[in-house]
């Protein structure tokens, strides 16, 4: 299997889960039921991490049809171009705005488990984001499914006719790269601030379920978990600008299997994130109790997980020549 199956494979999930996540939290509202309305958000946040793999694995795609060269017209017959580079930059602009909807939803997990309710300016947000976040995909979708089915096209000539424009993340990579020098450097800076963040949150919530700082109940140390997320985010966002500057070709993060590791490595520890937000075991340890068995082996398992991440960050300009 290669990564545009993998793409394949992985391509209808943004939709459909957005979808049911959405007919689920409305259903949610309707019933009061706050047990309905995490589930949906938990739902939207599953969705979200799946949409990174979906939309990195989307450049191996155009890779294959375009023979690695993304500037020249696909030499396939019937596969147009424009189609493709329309196609792009309409999933950038959606992947932005599932993460955001991600985002939202994870704090009104984090909200319920500290409060015991559910805020409603964080459900209504989630709420609109997801009804925009809907009718991107479904653009990009129908898009994706015109670059090889010409009968579901609304305009048969376009593909021949429509000039081929230059996709929103090309024009943002070449900003990265060299058109501002001072981006690519500012970018490695709150990179490495982003990940200090990750790993130091990390490190203390798992510490404390291995059996150190036995005089401090989870309850609080829930309350780092923003700045953790804070330092996801800061590294989703400063690494998809490196990943848009070189996404395919010579040095290319798609070419590198170490760059497919740190992506693996990445949705597993969201997983994990996910146990310490609403699961809870974790929530009634308390001052001087020991974690139970299942907590200490989410806890190790983090541990490794940001180790390998940085580890596979580390090595992508040794192990696959990127950057």
């Amino acid at each position: 299997m290669s990564l545009t199956h993998l793409h394949l494979l992985l391509n209808h999930f943004p939709v459909i889960g957005t979808i049911i996540a959405l007919f689920l939290l409305m259903v949610a509202v309707a019933a009061k039921s706050d047990d309905l309305k995490r589930a949906s958000l938990a739902i939207f946040l599953g969705i979200a991490l799946l949409t990174i793999p979906t939309y990195l694995t989307g450049n191996a795609a155009e890779e294959g049809i375009c023979k690695a060269d993304i500037a020249a017209p696909c030499p396939e017959p019937g596969v147009s171009k424009a189609l493709i580079d329309a196609h792009e930059s309409a999933a950038l602009v959606a992947f932005g705005f599932m993460e955001l909807t991600g985002a939202f939803a994870w704090l009104g997990l984090w909200q319920f488990r500290r409060t015991s309710r559910l805020s409603r300016g964080t459900l209504a947000t989630v709420l609109l984001l997801s009804l925009v976040t809907f009718g991107l995909m479904a653009r990009v979708s129908n898009l994706g499914g015109e670059i090889r089915h010409p009968e579901i096209r609304s305009d048969l000539t376009a593909p021949a006719t429509r000039s081929a424009e230059k996709p929103l993340a090309r024009h943002i990579g070449e900003l990265v790269q060299g058109g501002l020098g001072w981006i690519w450097p500012t970018c490695e800076t709150l990179h490495f601030i982003g990940l200090c963040l990750l790993f130091g949150v990390t490190a203390v919530v798992d510490l404390r379920m291995l059996g150190l700082m036995k005089g401090v109940p989870f309850s609080g140390l829930h309350r780092l978990l923003p700045w953790g997320i804070l330092g996801f985010g800061v590294n989703l966002i400063t690494g998809m600008l490196f990943f848009v500057a070189a996404p395919i070709g010579n040095g290319g993060y798609v070419s590198n299997p170490t760059f497919a590791w740190k992506m693996l490595l990445i949705l597993l520890a969201g997983v994990n994130v996910l146990y310490f937000t609403i699961f809870d075991q974790p929530w009634e340890v308390q001052a001087g109790d020991d974690a139970p068995l299942t907590a200490k082996v989410f806890a190790g398992a983090a541990l490794c997980l940001v180790v390998g991440i940085i580890f596979c960050g580390r090595m992508l300009p040794f192990l696959g020549n990127s950057f």
